[in-house]
């Protein structure tokens, strides 16, 4: 598999496994903010159901007693709006009693737990006996929802900020008991007479530490992610660039060659620039092996490939072991004159490293041969700009060796 392709795809694989965690990090994280809220909604209408119960409670107790007696205070006044005998009675001692009813006596619990606990119970009737018992436009809303749909609680927040209030509001129905008071209202038993609202304050506090706890764990395992991704990406940058490297000679391969002139090739197809080929031969190796041994073979290649690398200096410029003896060069941007400029160049620069060479008939030094092909416009595809590389090296090598030839389509070859 080419390592190019595998390191884009690593760095997709990273990109996107970073993304999709952090997308199920910001998922858990509004799913837990979600179920804390639900929790909290769960106890203060839970909180609501108990208390609404507890004044139910009272209520049928009061109910079944008739109502009670007590003493009439300040704070309890006789009920205006009980038309029953008997309200109003004296004791023998000349003491003033009142009878409080189940809905006088739900007022009066709700105003004693607004002074304490900051708890609002409210009894409301769509047609109240008492004008202060009218709904408010909330209650209003849930008594039409009680009478009309059946509905049997209604639940909300209100307000804004940290600081709200809880609402919860459930029915009355009529029992016979109620009949006493209401029956002249027109109400049947069994009906929704009215309902107990009660408010209660909440604080709302937004879910920092399920927030931060997510963020954090996005980041670290986002983080941990990204650095492996990243160490794994260098590996195979690192792996792409020895697959691009001659092990020897330690100048670009024959591989990372045919792909840098596919891409030069490609430019000139389209722009028509000029283009120039080189493959530089040492002459004699097999001798020189022969004489010298393998391992000063592979240090002549060694300081050869240096050599040459040292004479193309522009950036587009690329040197490359061809394989065994043979190395290539690509000169972009350079016409025929040029190309066989930087030949001899490539031929004088070996030349004067002076590496002895007892067999090479033309030098007692190692040499090589240089043939060299320019783009015209008519190749119609790398290889054939090769060929003619190849065959100029061809005619250099019967030419007497160590010298540089230029391909040229009319005269077969030029040299210097």
């Amino acid at each position: 598999m080419n390592v190019h392709y595998m390191t884009t795809r690593a760095k997709r694989y990273m990109i996107t496994t970073i993304t999709l965690w952090l997308m199920v990090v910001t998922a858990s994280a509004f799913w837990n903010v979600r179920q804390a809220d639900t929790s909290n909604l769960e106890t203060y209408l839970e909180n609501g159901r108990s208390l609404f119960n507890l004044i139910v409670t009272m209520r049928e107790w009061n109910s079944q007693q008739g109502g009670i007696y007590l003493p009439v205070t300040n704070n309890i006044q006789p009920n205006p709006y009980l038309d029953v005998p008997n309200r109003d009675v004296t004791t023998t001692s000349g003491q003033e009693l009142t009878l409080v009813n189940p809905a006088y006596m739900t007022r009066l619990i709700g105003e004693l737990a607004a002074t304490k606990d900051h708890v609002k119970f409210h009894i409301t009737s769509s047609n109240p006996i008492r004008p202060l018992n009218a709904p408010a436009d909330w209650e209003a809303s849930a008594l039409s929802a009680f009478e009309q749909t059946g509905k049997k609680e209604f639940f909300a927040y209100s307000g804004e900020g940290n600081s709200q209030v809880f609402r919860y509001m459930a029915p009355l129905y009529v029992q016979q008991s109620c009949l006493k008071c209401h029956e002249k209202q027109g109400y049947k038993l069994d009906e929704v007479r009215g309902g107990i609202s009660i408010s209660f304050p909440v604080n709302i506090q937004p879910h920092w530490a399920i927030i931060i706890s997510h963020i954090l764990i996005g980041l670290v395992v986002s983080g941990l992610v990204f650095f492996y991704g990243r160490k794994l990406d260098l590996t195979l940058q690192t792996m792409e660039e020895l697959s691009n490297v001659d092990g020897l000679t330690g100048i670009r391969n024959r591989r990372y060659f045919d792909e840098a002139l596919d891409r030069e090739f490609s430019y000139c197809l389209r722009n028509n620039p000029p283009l120039s080929v080189a493959i530089c031969d040492i002459d004699e190796f097999k001798a020189y092996n022969d004489a010298y041994g393998h391992q000063a073979g592979d240090d002549c290649l060694k300081r050869v490939a240096q050599a040459l690398g040292e004479v193309p200096r522009r950036p587009g410029d690329l040197v490359a072991r061809y394989g065994g003896e043979e190395f290539c060069i690509i000169l972009p941007t350079t016409d025929a004159a040029g190309a066989l400029l930087i030949g001899n160049l490539l031929k004088s620069k070996v030349e004067a490293l002076q590496i002895p060479h007892k067999l090479n008939k033309v030098s007692p030094f190692v040499t090589i041969s240089v043939g060299l092909a320019t783009f015209h416009g008519d190749e119609l595809n790398k290889i054939a700009l090769i060929n003619k590389a190849d065959l100029a090296l061809y005619q250099a090598k019967h030419s007497g060796k160590n010298i540089a030839i230029l391909f040229d389509d009319f005269s077969d070859a030029t040299t210097n």
